[in-house]
């Protein structure tokens, strides 16, 4: 065993997100080529003696976030105990106890996928905890029995997301420099659950095209897709998200502050998953940087507020694999 264990968690983009019809689970089918960011979480592990249950610290931007046995890191744990009860080196005692801290940088509740990809690296950190191992298909059904997004954040890149998110199929890096996003993400939080719940009550486009799009995106990602050759679909895929028009019913001034942000830049605005979180394509870093900055300067006069504070703003870039 190992004694103490630390994995990044990156957030994702939902470059696009089709839903293309409710299951008889009760989740929709999605097809959404999503991809990781160089903004990342902290999650650390470690073996602890003493304890009778595995516990769960919290920093960072979310440091006020209140810890509940239902936190996706602590089920994370949970569920990989289960599922190497019986086969990891110290078996037939169970996997002992593990003390958890959590360095939150992504925003909660954003559309970033912070919750699901700290549950991913809890998951691969507990096993190097325990030095125990789980095939790949065991721990690809492990990550979607704790939630949707999971599974994709154990692909490690790009890759087009079917399903309800238990469906990864990685797809190749892109070529040259890695491309640059720009994040910013209004002070409120929208539960995923009443946006969905929006766009079954019929707050959705017409027409299909996110999924057209979405297909688009991913023939031209796997013919070797450049950061140049995104940046010239951005007006493209800003309305490739299905779930935007039903995100504006929940918190109907986020239209207004999506135009604000797309005015004060002059360029497209896209939305990540279920929102808040505005994205915006840009050429390099430095210009991301730049734009950062920029929102950051004008938020107060330029920008609606929405929630308690300034928007969270961030400059990152896409991580989508190996060259």
């Amino acid at each position: 065993m190992n004694g103490q264990v630390s994995r990044e968690a990156p957030a994702k983009l939902n470059l696009t997100l089709a839903v293309l019809g409710r299951r008889t689970d009760g989740f929709h089918d999605l097809h959404s080529v999503m991809v990781p960011l160089a903004l990342a979480d902290t999650v650390t592990l470690a073996v602890a003696a003493g304890i009778g249950k595995d516990t769960l610290r919290v920093m960072g931007v979310a440091g006020a976030l209140r810890v509940t046995p239902d936190n996706l890191v602590l089920q994370a744990i949970a569920a990989t105990r289960r599922a190497v009860r019986t086969t990891w080196p110290g078996a037939p005692e169970s996997p002992p106890l593990l003390t958890a801290r959590l360095t939150k940088r992504i925003p909660v509740a954003a559309g970033l996928g912070g919750g699901s990809s700290d549950a991913a690296a809890a998951l691969d950190a507990a096993l190097d905890a325990w030095g125990a191992t789980l095939p790949r298909d065991v721990a690809r059904s492990v990550a979607a029995s704790i939630g949707s997004d999971v599974p994709f954040f154990l692909a490690g890149g790009a890759a087009l997301v079917t399903g309800r998110g238990e469906h990864v199929e990685p797809l190749p890096p892109f070529r040259g420099v890695a491309p640059a996003v720009l994040l910013v993400t209004p002070q409120l939080q929208v539960p995923t659950r009443a946006v969905f719940a929006a766009y079954a009550a019929g707050a959705r486009s017409p027409g299909g095209s996110a999924r057209v799009l979405s297909e688009r995106l991913t023939a031209g990602i796997r013919n070797g897709m450049t950061a140049e050759a995104l940046a010239e679909r951005a007006a493209d895929l800003v309305t490739a998200n299905d779930l935007l028009p039903a995100a504006l019913v929940v918190v109907p001034r986020l239209g207004e502050f999506r135009q604000a942000l797309s005015g004060l830049l002059g360029l497209p605005v896209g939305q990540s998953g279920s929102g808040p979180t505005a994205w915006v394509l840009c050429p390099s870093l430095s210009a991301a940087r730049k734009a950062a900055a920029l929102v950051r300067q004008s938020a107060a006069s330029a920008l609606p507020q929405l929630g308690d504070g300034p928007p969270f703003v961030a400059a990152t870039s896409i991580v989508s694999g190996a060259q």
